[in-house]
């Protein structure tokens, strides 16, 4: 088994140690899902995940005329 001193886990800290590291750990994560939830509700503003009523045609709008006319 592995040699642990009194205070000291298996990773190596201690336990100010781990609830510094775990702070800092849960405020990245969170800071983190803030910013992929801003840029989805913009990606989605942008150019929304799914179809109009008409479909993906309706929602290219001039777009498709525009790339078919270039590719042509």
């Amino acid at each position: 088994m592995a040699d642990t001193k009194a205070g000291v886990s298996t990773s190596g800290l201690t336990e100010a140690e781990a609830k510094e590291f775990h702070s800092v750990f849960v405020t990245s994560l969170i800071t983190f899902f803030i910013v992929v939830i801003i840029a989805h509700v913009l990606a989605y503003n942008w150019r929304p995940f799914w179809p109009g009523p008409n479909g993906w045609v309706a929602a290219m709008g001039d777009h498709l005329s525009t790339v078919t006319s270039f590719l042509a």
